[in-house]
């Protein structure tokens, strides 16, 4: 099984949140027993930038066990016509276009999405498994 890793859910660990860390390292952890963890290049970014070094934030994610999963043309072409559905639907720009590339990756990438932001990827992501730390 392929566990898609959001963003949300990589920071939590790797910053010991208090509210959200043990659960989301636990999910973590049950994910990569049932198969393989994968994050695509905007979680790879994102996490990168909140490290000293890129060097750092490839060695914390390969300890995590979390591998680069690259996003194809359809998974981009994807994201964007589920923006256009979200803005279409009256949807602000305070939601941006990087959530919709992860959402769009673990559609074509994954079985699943583990990440703590439910709602918003199960609306705009149906065909996608939406696994939250909090109810795993």
């Amino acid at each position: 099984m392929i566990t898609a890793v959001d963003s949300s859910v990589l920071f939590d660990v790797f910053t010991a949140d208090p509210a959200h860390g043990v659960r989301s390292r636990d999910a973590l952890m049950r994910c990569l027993a049932e198969g393989t963890l994968i994050a695509c290049e905007v979680v790879w970014a994102e996490v990168a930038a909140s490290f000293p070094s890129s060097d750092d934030a490839h060695q914390a994610l390969d300890q995590l066990g979390v591998s680069f999963g690259a996003m194809d043309a359809a998974a981009t072409l994807a994201a964007g016509a589920a923006w256009r559905s979200y803005r279409k639907r009256g949807g602000k720009r305070t939601r941006v276009i990087a959530d919709f590339l992860i959402g769009a990756h673990a559609g074509a990438s994954a079985q699943r999405l583990l990440t703590r932001d439910r709602a918003f990827f199960r609306t705009y992501f149906a065909d996608v498994e939406v696994l939250d730390p909090a109810r795993s």
